[in-house]
């Protein structure tokens, strides 16, 4: 197969988020509410940066709502535009509305005519949750970039009407979330249009967080709700019943938006699926500095996918979910085969994978051009199979050998210049691993390592390997992240009650030709019996010293099988499930409790009982936290009975997971690339 490199595809995805020139034109267009004028509404445009946004004009809507503003004063360098209408009289209406209060992020270059509605307040508050205080839109430049180039995935900016991505193949018609958009739509259009003379008042009360504070306008609802969109959702989802009652002898609720929900939602989130330039089965992903996720493939499209052989590439999406590598093959050579839960990018943007097919590491450019030879780096064929790799403040690059337990090193990054630390039990710290999975590096310059196939994760100083030492958690530990405290989180995929079991089938390893029908049993049986507590996974945590967090290790309904964890900004911890039939990703309130939810602790589940589903979710390995604060899932695996054995034809090609889910707006942003532990912009 040979390679090309599409560095031409790179920066036209880039741009289709950080936008083009400066807005120096008039702006103009209209606002509605339910589809109808609002008059006389005031609508200002400002500029968003890192400091308070600048205002650059202001204008009133006509009779038919439409308005013009011609930009004036200074506006700060790359910064994003955004429009907020307030107040007017709603066609049909004979006095003003002061709860108006709507919302349109246009991007750092304004379109040539923009609608201020409904649909372009939620999809700017929810892309832009982290962003933003009330009227005030400001944040790191990255950030505010990724968050305004997600809105036309909800909504055309320019009719106010649904965007492409959520009216997709793989969203519109497969999952919750145009629905959940319509719906909330729905509801602001109801006190936009009072539909009932109490109906803001209604819409205010039903919007109260768990901080108490009360919304007085219809921005100040989406803001939070978009904010604790697990807090008491069906207060909201009954109001439809209360706005749109349905007419007798009628069979629809009269709702300005469609589709609307029939059933409460369990969270007002609003997932979008994104598949292409190569993506099936994705493993470990990694943000580079532009905001781009990186995720190294089990296999490619279309293949027949089995555990006991990974051929697959590199893909890479824009900030936007747009696929920036070739499809249907993604990135390929310099020894990429297998992609795994080793990824780690460098201070340079550089990608390094670990590979389970061409037991090598390969790594690659920003642009997706192989930097390594053609067969990747094994140190003569030295290397088993590989799992998780990691660049450090210092440059260092290390890596782990799942197979033969292995330890890997790169000084300063130099992928010509490595060599293989220690192997097998002879010495430490590969003496005390036991098919090591990933890790991580704390404040203090110790490397932490989760165990697969034993109950302790170990630890050793960077710069004497040697000096190694274990310290206790659940069994079959994969991922392990570090907060700003130094405290240590892993997740343990199976619970203590199934201690006893002498075969633990992990997923990284390949099953033998021998005896798979019984591994594929096993493996069946053993997720289907996870859904929390002690038959499903469980969350350790160990503070900088190793000892065990009080009331760690923590359960739920939300980890049936935790495979990944990262730490996001305000340092609390989302966590992805490998799990059957739902693997959903969970929030959980981490060390740093002022940024939890009112009197939640730390290990409290923050999202909802069951976590947060929808979007198409499969069966998940990472779970990754952007600079804009949108959490991105990466479905691994979707049929069970497709990956190992002779499955039915049909299904052949159904083993590898199709896409990854972005949740909008969910987490405190985090500074990318990550080196080291997870830091706010």
């Amino acid at each position: 197969m040979r390679f090309t490199v599409h560095t031409p595809l790179l920066a036209i995805a880039w741009l289709m988020v950080a936008g083009g020139a400066p807005c120096r034109a008039q702006v103009s267009g209209r606002v509605t509410g339910s589809g109808e004028p609002i008059s006389n509404a005031t609508v200002t445009l400002w500029a968003a940066s890192a400091g308070a946004p600048s205002k650059l004009g202001q204008g009133k809507t006509g009779s038919d709502g439409r308005f013009s503003i011609k930009p004036s004063g200074g506006r700060p360098e790359g910064s994003v535009l955004y429009l907020i209408a307030k107040g007017g009289v709603p066609r049909g209406q004979k006095t003003e509305n002061p709860a108006i209060a709507l919302l349109a992020v246009l991007g750092t270059e304004a379109p040539t005519s923009v609608t201020v509605n409904e649909f372009t307040t939620i999809a700017s508050v929810w892309t832009g949750a982290q962003f933003l205080n009330g009227e005030a839109l400001s944040g790191a430049a990255l950030g505010l970039r990724i968050a305004a180039g997600n809105v036309p995935n909800f909504v055309d900016r320019r009719t106010g009407a649904y965007g492409d991505a959520i009216q997709a193949p793989l969203n519109g018609p497969q999952t919750t979330t145009m629905a959940n958009f319509a719906t909330l739509a729905d509801l602001l259009a109801g006190c936009v249009s009072r539909v009932a003379g109490d109906a803001c008042p209604m819409l205010f009360a039903a919007s109260v967080g768990p901080d108490g504070s009360v919304p007085t306008n219809t921005l100040e609802v989406a803001e939070a709700v978009a904010r604790y969109p697990w807090y008491k959702p069906e207060r909201l989802f009954g109001l439809v019943r209360d706005f749109y009652p349905i007419a007798p002898g009628k069979n629809l609720r009269p709702v300005p938006f469609m589709p609307y929900l029939l059933f409460a939602p369990s969270a007002w989130v609003l997932p979008l699926k994104f598949d292409g330039g190569g993506y099936r089965a994705g493993g470990k992903a990694m943000f580079d500095s532009k905001g781009n996720l990186w995720v190294g493939d089990n296999w490619t499209v279309g293949w027949q996918g089995q555990d006991a052989l990974w051929q697959g590439n590199a893909t890479v999406f824009a900030p936007n979910g747009t696929p920036i590598s070739p499809s249907p093959t993604g990135f390929t050579g310099g020894g990429m085969e297998g992609g795994t839960f080793g990824l780690a990018i460098d201070s340079k943007d550089n990608a390094w994978f670990s590979n389970y097919g061409s037991k090598a590491i390969a790594v690659f450019d920003k642009h997706g051009k192989p930097l390594t030879p053609p067969e990747g780096i094994t140190f003569g064929g030295r290397l088993g199979l590989m799992q998780g790799i990691i660049v450090t403040p210092s440059g260092d690059v290390w890596a782990l050998g799942i197979e033969k337990s292995q330890l890997v090193f790169f000084p300063k990054g130099d992928y010509k210049n490595g060599r293989i630390v220690c192997e097998g039990e002879l010495e430490e710290p590969c003496k005390s691993f036991k098919a090591p999975f990933h890790l991580g590096i704390d404040q203090q310059d110790r490397i932490w390592v989760s165990n697969s196939g034993v109950d302790h994760v170990t630890r050793f100083p960077a710069s004497d390997p040697g000096k190694a030492e274990n310290f206790k958690s659940g069994y079959n530990s994969s991922g392990l992240g570090i907060d700003s405290r130094g405290n240590v989180w892993v997740t343990n995929r199976f619970g203590s009650s199934l201690e006893g079991l002498a075969h633990l089938v992990d997923m990284g390893v390949r099953l033998k030709a021998e005896g798979v029908t019984a591994a594929s049993d096993y493996l069946t049986q053993t997720l289907s019996k996870q859904k929390g507590g002690p038959e499903g996974g469980s969350v350790t945590l160990l503070r900088p010293d190793g000892s065990e967090y009080p009331g760690s290790p923590f359960s739920s309904g939300g980890l049936p099988g935790p495979w990944a964890v990262v730490v996001d900004g305000n340092d609390n911890v989302w966590i992805s499930n490998f799990a059957m039939p739902a693997s959903p990703i969970v929030e959980l309130c981490g060390a740093r409790t002022e940024n939890c939810p009112p009197g939640m602790k730390t290990g409290d589940q923050i999202s909802p009982p069951n976590g947060y589903n929808g979007g198409g979710l499969q069966m998940l390995t990472d779970i990754a936290v952007d600079p804009a604060g949108n959490v991105w899932a990466m479905n691994n695996w979707q049929d069970i009975g497709s990956c190992v054995g002779v499955p039915a034809e049909e299904a052949s090609t159904l083993c590898g997971g199709q896409g990854v889910v972005i949740f909008y707006g969910l987490a405190k942003p985090v500074k990318s690339p990550q080196i080291g532990p997870a830091r706010a912009p």
